[in-house]
C-alpha cells in the first residue's frame, strides 16, 4: 500500500528505505522501477536528470528558434487532415506575434477526425514542444497541449522540468512524481536545519574543512538544484555538467571510484604471497646471456620493479604498459624465469589463440634450451594433447603454462602457481582474471606450539594463512594518464618508454580504395624486391565468420592479380595446426604477401615484415589501427602502413586516420582514441563500473581527477570512516575487486 511521504519514517537512514513509501508507487509500479535499478529513496535522489525542459514562460511566436523545446500559447486559425498511408493532421495557431504549425500523425481515420472536432478553429490552446522547421513555417511535430481560455492566466512550472533516463514501462510523469516527493521532504528538512538530528539530512560524509576548500556546494543544496532548476539558471552549463552543483556530485562520483579501487589495493597488500627472492638457480642470467641484444634502459627499470615486487610478502599487482614493439614479452620472461627459479610455476593467459600461440613459440625458444617445460593449453587443444598438458600442470613438471582462457577452466589445477601474467588484459573480464587468481590460491594453517597441552585452545590459536600468486598485467594499449589513475588506481604501474635501437618509424600513408591499382602496383614490387607485407582485410559487421569470408574472398582475388607472387591466408577460423604453418611459411620468408583479418592486431613478429596495406581502414578504432600498424617496423628497414578507406568518409573516420599519419607515439593515439570513442570502449571489459558513471564524464571531467586521487589517499589515511559510506551511495557492491 502506497502512503504520503509525510508518513516516511524519521529513524534511523530515511534515504534506505524502499520507494514503496511514496504516494502512487504500489507493487506493480516498484517492479517498473526495479528496471532501472531504483529501490530506494536513495537512488530516487541520485538519479540525475540528462536535460530539462523549460515551461517556466510563455514564449512569443515570433521568438522562437530552431531546436529549442518551448512553451506557447496561440489561437486557432485552421485545422486540416491529410490522408496518406495514415492520417496526419495539420494545424496552425496565432499568438499576434506570428504562426506555428502543429503536426500529429500516426492514427486512423476515426481518431484523425475526433482530434480535429476537438481542436476547432477559434479555441485556444497552451502547446509545448521542439522547434522544427516545417514546409512553410515553423511547426512542433506531436506537442504537448492543453484547450485554454484565451483570457486565462496560463499557469507555467516554478522551475525547469527534469527529463530522466527511463525505461521501457517507466514514464517520465512517474519518474518526476516519485522524485518530487524525496525533494519536497528534503528541502523540509533544510528548512528545519536547526531543529532536525544530523541523520535526517542527506549526509555529507566529506569533512566540512575539505568541502569548503574545494569550493563544493553542501550536498542537500546541490541535489535540490540539479532536480529542480530556477528559471534563470544557465541552463546549457547545467546539461554540459559545467555547473558547480553538477561538479559536486561528479566530484564525489569520481571520488568513490578511486577510493573503491584503491581500497581493493590495500587489502590485496594485506594477503599473503610466497616471496620470491633471488636464486642460486639462475635461469635469468643465462637467458640474459643467449638473447641476442641488450636490455633497454626502460626494460631494465620495470624489471627492477617487478623483481622489487616479488620479493615482498605480499602479492605484485603490477600493470605493465608499452607500446608496440616495446619489448614486454622479454620482461615477462624475466619475471617467469625469477618465479620458477624458485620452485614456482608461472602461468600466462592470452586473450587470442594468435597471441597465445606466438607466446608458446617465443617461450619454448627461450626456455626449452635451459631445460625447461613449456605446457600449452588452449579451448582447441587436442584430447590427448590436452590430458598430458593438465599432467604436466598438476604434478608441477610444467614451470611455465602458456594458454588461452582455458587456464581458468574447472579441471586445470596447478602444482605451485607463484605469477600469473596476462597478457591484453583488457580483453579480460574482472571474473575471468579472478578466476585465474584464485587457482593459485593455497591455504597454510600455522599450528599452535606443542608447549601447549590444551587442544581446544591449540584450535582455536591455528592462524590461517590464504597465499595469491603474484600478478603481472601487460597491455599494448597505452593509457592516457588521468584515464589510468582512475581505471587502474589497484595497480602500480609501469611503462617501458623506449623502443630497442635500431627500430626505424613507420610511416603511415592514408590513401582512399579508388587508388587499389596502385597500391597493388607497389604492394608487388616491394614483394619483388624480397620484401614481405600484410594485406588486413576488415569488416563492419564484427561477425568472425563474415571476417573470415571477407579474407578469402581477398586471397583468392589477390592470387589471381598477383599470380607470380607466393600468398598466404590466416583468419581465426583456421584450424591452429594450419596458422601455425602458414606463419611460419611468412616468417621463413617463404610466404611473400599474407591475407589476414584482424587477428595479426597483437603477438606477430616477423622482422623482414615492412609493408601493411589496412583495408577499409576507417572502420576501426585508433587502438586497434595502431596495433595492426605494429606489425611492421620491428626490423631495421623502412617500413610503410596504408590505410586505405572507403567513401564517404565520417568526421570521426577521418580523424582516426589522420591522427595514424601525424603520429607514431602510442600514448599520443590513446589520448586522441579516447576523446573519440570514451572510456568503456577504451578500456574494454575490465572496468564496466567505470564505463556506468551515473553523472562523471572521464573525458570531461579529467581535470579532476589528479585532485580526486589525492583526496582519497587523504580519506583513507585520516578519515577511513567515511571511505564506505562514500563507495556505498555511489557504487555499491558493483566494483569490489577486493579479491582480484
Amino acid at each position: 500500500m502506497s502512503v504520503d511521504v509525510k508518513k516516511i519514517s524519521r529513524e534511523g537512514d530515511w534515504l534506505e528505505q524502499s520507494i514503496i513509501v511514496l504516494k502512487g508507487i504500489g507493487e506493480k509500479m516498484l517492479e517498473r522501477f526495479a528496471r532501472r535499478s531504483l529501490y530506494t529513496l536513495n537512488d530516487l535522489l541520485f538519479h540525475l536528470p540528462i536535460k530539462y525542459q523549460d515551461k517556466t514562460r510563455i514564449v512569443p511566436i515570433s521568438s522562437l528558434r530552431i531546436g529549442d523545446s518551448a512553451l506557447v500559447k496561440g489561437e486557432l486559425i485552421q485545422c486540416k487532415t491529410h490522408f496518406l498511408r495514415r492520417a496526419v493532421l495539420t494545424c496552425e495557431i496565432n499568438d499576434g506575434s506570428g504562426v506555428i504549425s502543429l503536426r500529429f500523425f500516426h492514427f486512423n481515420k476515426q481518431q484523425a477526425a475526433g482530434l480535429a472536432r476537438a481542436l476547432e478553429q477559434g479555441k485556444w490552446l497552451k502547446c509545448f514542444g521542439e522547434i522544427k522547421r516545417g514546409r512553410q513555417s515553423l511547426e512542433i511535430t506531436h506537442p504537448e497541449y492543453r484547450i485554454v481560455d484565451q483570457d486565462q492566466t496560463i499557469q507555467v512550472e516554478e522551475t525547469l522540468t527534469p527529463i530522466y533516463p527511463t525505461t521501457e514501462g517507466l514514464s517520465q510523469l512517474a519518474l518526476r512524481n516519485a522524485i518530487r516527493q524525496v525533494i519536497e521532504h528534503l528541502k523540509q528538512q533544510v528548512q528545519q536545519i536547526e531543529t532536525q538530528p544530523p541523520n535526517e539530512l542527506v549526509q555529507d560524509f566529506l569533512p566540512p574543512l575539505i568541502r569548503e576548500d574545494l569550493q563544493l556546494p553542501p550536498l542537500p543544496e546541490a541535489l535540490i538544484y540539479l532536480h529542480a532548476p530556477p528559471p534563470d539558471c544557465p541552463v546549457f552549463e547545467l546539461i554540459e555538467g559545467n555547473d558547480p552543483y553538477r561538479q559536486s556530485l561528479v566530484f564525489e562520483e569520481l571520488l568513490a571510484h578511486q577510493l573503491s579501487m584503491k581500497r581493493a589495493y590495500q587489502r590485496q597488500t594485506q594477503h599473503y604471497a610466497y616471496p620470491l627472492t633471488k636464486s642460486t638457480q639462475s635461469y635469468s642470467t643465462e637467458f640474459l646471456k643467449q638473447l641476442p641484444f641488450q636490455l633497454t634502459g626502460a626494460q631494465s627499470r620495470v624489471v627492477a620493479d617487478i623483481a622489487s615486487d616479488i620479493s615482498r610478502s605480499h602479492p605484485m599487482q603490477r600493470l605493465v604498459q608499452g607500446d608496440v614493439g616495446s619489448g614486454k614479452t622479454v620482461v615477462a620472461a624475466l619475471a617467469a624465469l625469477y618465479t620458477i627459479e624458485n620452485r614456482f610455476q608461472a602461468a600466462l593467459m592470452a586473450p587470442t589463440e594468435l597471441l597465445a600461440e606466438q607466446h608458446r613459440d617465443n617461450f619454448q625458444h627461450w626456455l626449452e634450451p635451459l631445460g625447461l617445460n613449456v605446457a600449452w593449453l588452449s579451448g582447441k587443444s587436442k584430447a590427448r594433447q590436452r590430458k598430458e598438458a593438465l599432467l604436466s600442470i598438476a604434478d608441477g613438471s610444467a614451470q611455465l603454462i602458456v594458454g588461452t582462457h582455458a587456464l581458468f577452466q574447472d579441471e586445470v589445477e596447478f602444482h605451485q602457481l607463484g605469477l600469473v601474467i596476462i597478457d591484453e588484459q583488457h580483453r579480460f573480464g574482472v571474473h575471468q582474471r579472478l578466476s585465474l587468481i584464485q587457482k593459485g590460491k593455497k591455504i597454510h594453517i600455522d599450528a599452535e606450539p606443542q608447549s601447549n597441552s590444551n587442544s581446544k585452545i591449540k584450535k582455536d590459536h591455528q592462524l590461517k594463512k590464504v597465499f595469491y600468486p603474484h600478478q603481472l598485467i601487460m597491455t599494448a594499449t597505452p593509457i592516457p594518464r588521468t584515464l589510468a589513475m582512475t581505471a587502474y588506481a589497484d595497480l602500480d604501474c609501469s611503462i617501458i618508454d623506449e623502443l630497442p635501437p635500431g627500430r626505424t618509424p613507420v610511416e603511415t600513408v592514408v590513401l582512399s580504395e579508388q587508388r587499389r591499382d596502385d597500391i597493388l602496383q607497389r604492394v608487388h614490387q616491394a614483394c619483388l624486391s624480397g620484401r614481405q607485407a600484410y594485406w588486413v582485410c576488415t569488416l563492419i559487421d564484427e561477425s568472425e565468420v563474415l571476417q573470415c569470408q571477407a579474407a578469402e574472398q581477398t586471397y583468392e582475388l589477390l592470387c589471381r592479380q598477383l599470380s607470380d607472387l607466393p600468398i598466404g591466408l590466416v583468419h581465426g577460423r583456421m584450424k591452429p595446426d594450419e596458422k601455425k604453418a602458414v606463419m611460419q611459411s611468412f616468417k621463413r620468408g617463404e610466404i611473400l604477401l599474407l591475407i589476414a583479418t584482424t587477428v595479426i592486431e597483437v603477438g606477430v613478429d616477423v622482422p623482414n615484415a615492412s609493408l601493411m596495406i589496412i583495408e577499409n581502414a576507417e572502420r576501426l578504432g585508433l587502438s586497434q589501427l595502431h596495433q595492426l600498424r605494429g606489425r611492421v617496423g620491428r626490423g631495421s628497414q623502412s617500413s610503410v602502413c596504408v590505410l586505405m578507406y572507403g567513401s564517404p568518409l565520417s568526421k570521426n573516420g577521418k580523424a582516426r586516420l589522420m591522427t595514424l599519419r601525424e603520429t607514431n607515439d602510442g600514448f599520443e593515439v590513446a589520448r586522441k582514441d579516447l576523446a573519440l570513442r570514451g572510456p568503456g570502449e577504451v578500456l574494454g571489459t575490465r572496468q564496466t563500473g567505470l564505463a556506468e558513471m551515473k553523472i562523471a564524464d572521464i573525458i570531461r571531467d579529467q581535470h579532476l581527477i589528479p585532485e580526486v586521487n589525492a583526496l582519497a589517499q587523504t580519506l583513507i589515511n585520516d578519515y577511513p570512516e567515511v571511505v564506505e559510506p562514500i563507495i556505498n551511495r555511489w557504487i555499491g557492491k558493483k566494483m569490489d575487486y577486493q579479491n582480484v
